[in-house]
């Protein structure tokens, strides 16, 4: 009965342990823009997220997948059950988005306190026809 009730008391310490520390929970952890005009959007998301812990959240890095996607992040401790924001630019380069967004955390519940956030879409350049051309038509078309 006594090693019973010491591995019961293990088994407890060991579980609590590990659910003990600073959580994140995103909002959304995939943006997608969508078909998006060159010229008509700045490029700006928002990634929100909360520390769900029980202890302070930091996130240590932030990294884009390519020069093309610049994020800012939050430098101070987010308390438990604060917010957050993780603001990514993408460029905008004509052709369609697929990048990768690295977050480096203290979070025990993400592998290794890692957070891969994406976003996707494609941006298009429209070509603007001027009304002072004519249409040329051919006869008998």
């Amino acid at each position: 009965m006594k090693k019973l009730l010491v591995y019961l008391t293990l088994l407890i310490g060991i579980f609590s342990f590990a659910q003990s520390g600073a959580k994140i929970e995103f909002k959304e952890e995939t943006i997608n823009y969508g078909e998006v005009e060159k010229g008509k959007d700045n490029g700006i998301r928002i990634f929100e997220f909360t520390n769900t812990g029980d202890a302070p959240l930091v996130i240590k890095n932030a990294k884009s997948s390519c020069g093309c996607t610049v994020p800012e992040w939050p430098k101070e401790p987010i308390a438990p059950g604060g917010k957050g924001q993780i603001k990514v630019q993408y460029n905008m380069n004509p052709g369609p988005i697929s990048k990768t967004i690295t977050i480096e955390t203290n979070a025990t519940n993400k592998e290794n306190g890692m957070i891969p956030l994406r976003i996707k879409g494609t941006v298009v350049v429209k070509e603007e026809v001027s009304p002072l051309l004519k249409k040329k038509t051919f006869p008998n078309s």
